[in-house]
């Protein structure tokens, strides 16, 4: 791709016109890492956080950044969504939880955004619930896993951190 899609000629942005495309099913899923201690992890997984149980509180707020990604990200268009999933992985050992989110439509433009902002915001609730535990707790590895649908194609993360 030699140009910017959401930048015209004059260099001012735009949102793009996807009044024409196909309509087609979507799919992306995404994920962001929360980095902590491992004790803190295990006070995850046990739901024994001084604010309470994390991980349903974390995924409602996963759902709901989805939804909301058109209200929030200026150039991204209001999607109807068919399906939005927020799951976690934890290492105990690593000291890590691991949010993946999955997000579907059948519409004219994809939904990476949504499954980013969905990760993005489950990890940062997660983070806000163990605060009080580990201030210096990060969030790291936030990108897209995989698409499916579009005029693009399909691709998909390897391990590697690749794109296939």
């Amino acid at each position: 791709m030699d140009h910017l899609s959401h930048v015209r000629a004059d260099g001012s942005a735009h949102m793009v016109d996807v009044s024409e495309k196909a309509t087609t099913a979507r799919t992306s899923r995404a994920q962001a890492v929360v980095r902590t201690r491992r004790e803190v992890v295990e006070l995850i997984m046990d739901a024994g956080l001084p604010k309470g149980d994390a991980l349903p509180v974390a995924r409602v707020a996963g759902i709901m950044a989805a939804k909301k990604t058109w209200e929030t990200i200026p150039l991204c268009h209001p999607i109807p969504l068919g399906k939005i999933t927020v799951d976690f992985e934890s290492d105990v050992e690593a000291g890590t939880v691991r949010v993946v989110t999955l997000v579907k439509t059948t519409g004219v433009t994809g939904v990476e955004m949504e499954a980013l902002s969905a990760a993005s915001t489950a990890a940062l609730t997660v983070y806000d619930m163990i605060k009080a535990v580990d201030p210096r707790a990060s969030i790291t590895d936030i990108f897209v896993l995989e698409k499916t649908g579009g005029k693009s194609g399909d691709w998909a993360v390897e391990t590697s951190g690749e794109q296939t």
